[in-house]
């Protein structure tokens, strides 16, 4: 096995345990066996380097999550907008599949488009920033 596999593997096996959220030896077992099952993408794989960067940004992308949970309960968000982002160039569809799910696993994003362009457009929820005088009344 080459490395662009293993880092597919470890990728497919890292979304089964962020979306069960279950450590079990069971479980473990029927994603590895979803992740060798589920047909390989034979186009442009990525670098191993994009790979290791796009997992490292899963893991910090879980305590963002909680983080953002937490300070949605403690503070209410009641503005929103939406935003283009680019995506970075020469990314495979893997990668695109899971910078799409990074930005939608964190609770004040979520993607709603992807242009074929090459284009991200992202909703987002922001606190309201009141001014000196609002706060005062």
């Amino acid at each position: 096995m080459d490395a662009n596999t293993v880092l597919n593997l470890i990728f497919r096996l890292t979304i089964w345990f962020l979306l069960t959220a279950d450590f079990s030896l069971p479980n473990m077992a029927i994603g590895l066996a979803i992740a060798l099952i589920l047909p390989r993408s034979r186009t442009f794989p990525g670098t191993a380097r994009d790979w290791l960067k796009s997992c490292a940004n899963v893991i910090k992308a879980i305590p963002q999550a909680y983080a953002e949970a937490i300070e949605i309960i403690l503070r209410p968000h009641d503005q929103e907008d939406f935003i283009r982002q680019k995506v970075k160039p020469g990314r495979s569809p893997l990668l695109v599949f899971l910078d799409i799910f990074l930005i939608t696993f964190t609770p004040k994003t979520i993607v709603v488009k992807y242009d074929e362009a090459g284009w991200y457009e992202i909703h987002r929820v922001k606190r309201h920033k009141r001014k000196p005088e609002e706060v005062r009344k």
